[in-house]
């Protein structure tokens, strides 16, 4: 018996392993890793939020990646960020995105979302208020203006490296029910 597969017998293989990570159990191993073969580039933030389950979005950068920090910086001023947020984060007339209160919840997947949708579709969405901030208007939806999902993601690390509160909090609690 011949136990070498043909070409297509290992891409038919191969497809219905990634089918089997991708539609794993959630809890398992294989559930909790990212897909990292999403082109972020080539999808918009209301794309990949429409086509990825509520908890699952997960930041491909880091906010100690200097050059990424810095093009997420040059982003945050180009798509207006500053004019609601200040130009370093720091509030204005939308809440200060460097201390450690998460109005919604910190984490990558709920702060992409809020970006996203904004604050109104968010709630819509099932998701609530977690926190408590003295100066808080209403985020508006951000999705159909920044160019592609990469450009957010960039952004959100540069949001992150301007966290100046409790290094506990700086990536918040998921809200509760996701």
């Amino acid at each position: 018996m011949k136990s070498a597969m043909k070409s297509g017998e290992v891409v038919v293989f191969m497809g219905l392993f990634a089918t089997m990570a991708v539609f794993a159990p959630p809890g398992s191993a294989r559930a909790e890793t990212p897909i990292t073969s999403i082109d972020y580039t080539k999808i918009s933030p209301v794309e990949l939020v429409k086509s990825t389950p509520k908890g699952k979005l997960v930041n491909p950068y880091k906010d100690t990646q200097s050059d990424i920090v810095a093009q997420g910086g040059r982003l945050f001023q180009s798509y207006s960020c500053s004019g609601c947020h200040g130009g370093g984060g720091g509030g204005g007339m939308g809440p200060p995105l460097t201390n450690d209160i998460w109005i919604y919840g910190g984490d990558d997947d709920t702060l992409f979302r809020l970006v996203t949708l904004g604050s109104d579709e968010l709630l819509k969405s099932g998701y609530r208020r977690v926190g408590r901030e003295s100066v808080v208007g209403p985020m508006a939806p951000f999705g159909a203006i920044i160019k592609n999902a990469d450009d957010l993601w960039k952004i959100l690390a540069f949001v992150r490296s301007k966290y100046t509160g409790d290094p506990a909090h700086k990536f918040g609690a998921p809200p509760e029910g996701h």
